[in-house]
């Protein structure tokens, strides 16, 4: 796809991967409008410190509104769609919410982009949808498990897309990305919150530290997206995007801590780990669908993507409390 000059509507823009996704867009030449999370500060996530703001057009908003994300997706040819709440361990205690923002959101976003007659969506899935792996590595073939009212708005969203398109013809292809990290990535994450901890000392609280995960850089999760936008074959599919290779939460935190040179010392906290049948004990990706249809493939190592996020903490420091556990 040509996207120069494209309109292009992003929702959860001024998010982790959302802010970095405009920025590519911007890179390849599209018309961005980022659609961000209202708020009375006027900010705009990560996009108010991005070198590409006054290339993007913002339009603060809330996908629970119907009304305000037509008007702002008005216009747009292709949409993105990434806003969502995805703390697990809030969706404990405020799992209206996520029904609210990641199935009603996604359900107006999908009428919207239908009266609009848009040329494509892409939808934000994630890896935690299909719960603890039943079999390795997981294609998108793979049960769905909803294992925390996070992982059950979820699967509401997706399975939103999917009847758009089977109902309606609404092109909409729907992107299953694994563990994504990198720059920008808030403490409510595993990673952030390893590397901040060790930043600040030797001692690391984490939860569970056996579950194993398939991490992504935030780069080639976007370039996921892009793809997925650009190629006919992703209509009406579900792709995942990951490496196909696991490590520990245990083994992870002392990858990291020898990527800092530090010690780490592990102590695994009970208010970090999930309920027992809700921790998902496993998670590796095939993504051989997205080598097929996307000609996608991951392009940083676990070492090099570790060390890039590694730098960018050290050099925001102050925007974590290493000594909170945010939820």
């Amino acid at each position: 796809m040509n996207w120069n000059g494209k309109r292009v509507f992003v929702t959860g823009a001024g998010g982790f991967i959302g802010s970095h996704l405009c920025e590519r867009l911007v890179g390849d030449g599209a018309d961005v409008t980022a659609f961000v999370h209202y708020n009375s500060l006027g900010r705009r996530g990560w996009l108010d410190e991005s070198a590409a703001i006054q290339q993007i057009r913002v339009i603060a908003g809330d996908v629970r509104d119907r009304s305000r994300v037509a008007s702002a997706m008005e216009g747009c040819s292709a949409v993105f769609h990434l806003a969502a709440l995805i703390g697990i361990p809030y969706s404990y205690v405020a799992a209206s919410s996520y029904v609210q923002t990641n199935v009603m959101g996604t359900l107006n976003v999908l009428e919207c982009a239908r009266e609009h007659e848009v040329e494509r969506v892409v939808h934000t899935s994630t890896s935690e949808v299909y719960g603890t792996a039943l079999r390795v590595p997981i294609d998108e073939q793979h049960p769905l498990q909803g294992q925390s009212p996070y992982s059950a708005s979820k699967i509401g969203a997706d399975k939103m897309a999917e009847a758009f398109h089977k109902s309606f013809g609404l092109p909409v292809a729907v992107v299953r990305p694994f563990n994504t990290y990198g720059p920008r990535q808030s403490a409510r994450a595993l990673i952030p919150t390893i590397v901040t901890q060790l930043l600040a000392g030797n001692v690391v609280r984490v939860g569970h530290v056996h579950p194993t995960r398939d991490f992504l850089y935030v780069a080639d999760t976007v370039d996921g997206f892009v793809r997925a936008a650009e190629a006919e074959g992703a209509i009406g599919r579900v792709i995942n995007l990951g490496t196909g290779r696991e490590i520990a939460v245990g083994d992870l935190v002392e990858r990291i801590a020898a990527l800092m040179g530090k010690r780490a010392d592990v102590v695994s906290e009970a208010q970090r780990k999930r309920p027992a049948r809700s921790e998902v004990e496993r998670l590796c990706a095939s993504s051989q669908l997205a080598h097929e249809i996307l000609e996608w493939g991951p392009h940083h190592s676990l070492d090099e993507g570790l060390g890039k996020t590694i730098a960018w903490i050290g050099e925001h420091r102050d925007r974590f409390r290493p000594q909170v556990y945010a939820i």
